[in-house]
């Protein structure tokens, strides 16, 4: 049956479980109905995908954005350490 196909047992991670079961349940509906109530559902289970989609999107983003900090927190310090042997031997020069 179609429906199977829309409605996963759960397993799949890109809708709630209580969604997916909320649909096998429209499903059983009577026609006058199902047909409103799958509508809405189907545009819950979209906003969800995209929320989760948006989601990952912002948590990749946080990641490789502590990743950048890293590395720049490592060159300031390099960089700090290197101004700090110039100015040392600028200072052995003129003594």
């Amino acid at each position: 049956m179609v429906s199977n196909a829309r409605f996963p047992n759960g397993d799949d991670d890109e809708i709630p479980r209580e969604l997916a079961e909320l649909g096998k349940r429209i499903e059983g509906l009577s026609d006058p109905v199902r047909g409103d109530l799958l509508q809405a559902h189907q545009s819950v289970v979209d906003s969800v995908r995209r929320r989760r989609r948006i989601l990952s999107l912002v948590q990749e983003a946080l990641s490789q954005l502590r990743l950048d900090i890293k590395y720049l927190m490592f060159d300031l310090e390099v960089t700090r350490q290197e101004r700090e042997q110039l100015k040392q031997k600028l200072e052995d020069r003129q003594i």
